[in-house]
């Protein structure tokens, strides 16, 4: 019976290497960041290794191989939700890079496999689906929004496939199963940060507005943990809510509405591209008040978006690249060399999360060997791995709760600096 499957898992692989020589991946995807001629693992088995023996003093000092071992990457590579992703696919590739250089897993080499979520809900859950069951994955880094999260998270749960959420910050992550958790930081500890600066920049603040997409999960969360803040915490007078839709691109009416009534500060959560042009027309309507960006704003592709107006914005981070730890001065070091600009938020936690999944599988393999375990199985001791491990990220030391909760000490927040003419500009940590 394995002479038979290893005959069968030879002629399936030749099939793969053909299909691949198109460079694309499955379901239309954008092709991936990893050579395509790495096996992954055939359906019901674990990825094999060359050999059961310990690491070689070659491995160790970061020679790789054997079986690549796949671990999914699902997020937006399309769409308007691809402003965030493009982050994230570049903090994907350089972890992967990084890891292998460094010996992968004890000697076997990693290999992402991507699968572009696009920005609704549908795509995260075809995205998953393939990762699953067509391509294997021993675990799955991924979708970009939360709102996608609480559609395709539960096929993975249900499946018992490890999921870490990436950038998945709304209320109710983590609850959504025993194999999902997330890297990012709940955006009931982070946001607030930011209005804690802007009172400090500005402690004559006392009206305040709010701005949401009513259509994205994370951004009704997030807007939430923005108006506890200002009515419980702070006591400022909340004047209005203004709501929008993620696709919207004309907000006369609600800047507007919001002008007229005179806030200090106005606080909007949503993506790039709609808050970016939200931030724009405020300015270009008259607003010379402070602005908060919420986490769906908090990337550089919104430069293009607002250009000048940008200049200001305050945004919470659970990243920095100033942070004095050695693996943040690599992948900082790292991600310039590839960017020729520093690292943003998204393609730290990204990074991050590739970490926490290769470290993981080196600590099993040394207790339990990966080769001896079918994928079922493996994935199963793996995401029990995960959970108990800590690891020393470029986000700092971090470690979960038993519900896959991300505990992180360190948060920051930014304030964006843009040229006069808004050709360039760059997130500057408040001290």
């Amino acid at each position: 019976m394995r002479s038979t499957a290893a005959h069968t898992w030879s002629l399936i692989v030749a099939s793969v290497l053909l299909l691949g020589a198109c460079g694309q991946s499955p379901s239309g995807s954008a092709p991936t960041a990893a050579p395509a001629a790495q096996p992954t693992a055939a359906s019901g088995s674990a990825p094999t290794a060359a050999s059961d023996a310990a690491p070689t003093a070659a491995a160790s000092a970061g020679t790789t191989s054997g079986d690549a071992i796949p671990i999914g990457i699902a997020v937006a590579q399309t769409s308007n939700v691809a402003l965030l992703g493009q982050e994230q696919v570049i903090g994907a590739q350089i972890a992967e890079e990084f890891f292998n250089k460094k010996g992968g897993v004890n000697g076997r080499p990693i290999k992402l496999v991507m699968q572009d979520t696009a920005g609704d809900e549908q795509g995260a859950i075809n995205a998953f689906n393939s990762l699953i069951n067509t391509d294997n994955v021993v675990a799955i880094i991924g979708p970009t929004l939360s709102q996608q999260a609480f559609s395709a998270d539960p096929i993975a749960d249900r499946a018992k496939v490890p999921v870490i959420g990436p950038s998945n910050t709304a209320k109710g992550i983590p609850q959504i199963g025993d194999f999902v958790a997330r890297i990012s930081a709940p955006v009931a500890v982070v946001a607030p940060n930011a209005v804690k600066v802007a009172l400090a920049q500005n402690p004559n603040i006392k009206k305040v507005a709010v701005a949401f997409a009513q259509n994205d999960a994370f951004s009704k969360s997030e807007t939430s943990t923005f108006q506890q803040t200002i009515t419980d915490t702070y006591k400022l007078e909340l004047v209005t809510v203004q709501q929008f839709q993620t696709t919207d691109t004309d907000f006369t009416t609600q800047a507007t509405n919001i002008i007229n009534l005179q806030p200090d500060l106005v606080i909007i959560s949503g993506l790039a591209s709609d808050g970016g042009n939200l931030v724009k027309q405020l300015r270009d309507l008259g607003y010379k008040g402070q602005i908060i960006g919420g986490n769906g704003l908090n990337t550089a592709n919104i430069f293009p978006v607002c250009k000048a107006a940008c200049d200001g914005i305050l945004i919470a981070q659970a990243y920095s690249y100033e942070l004095d730890s050695p693996v943040n001065k690599e992948f900082r070091d790292a991600y310039k060399a590839k960017q020729n600009k520093e690292p943003p938020q998204f393609s730290g936690q990204m990074f991050a999360g590739v970490q926490v999944i290769v470290e993981a599988l080196s600590a099993l393999d040394k207790t339990k060997k990966l080769a001896d375990m079918d994928l079922a199985t493996l994935r199963s001791e793996l995401n029990k791995q995960i959970l108990a491990g800590s690891y020393d990220t470029p986000l700092g030391k971090i470690s979960f709760t038993p519900e896959g909760e991300i505990k992180q000490d360190q948060f920051y927040v930014a304030q964006i600096k843009m040229d006069a003419d808004g050709a360039n500009g760059s997130f500057t940590f408040v001290k």
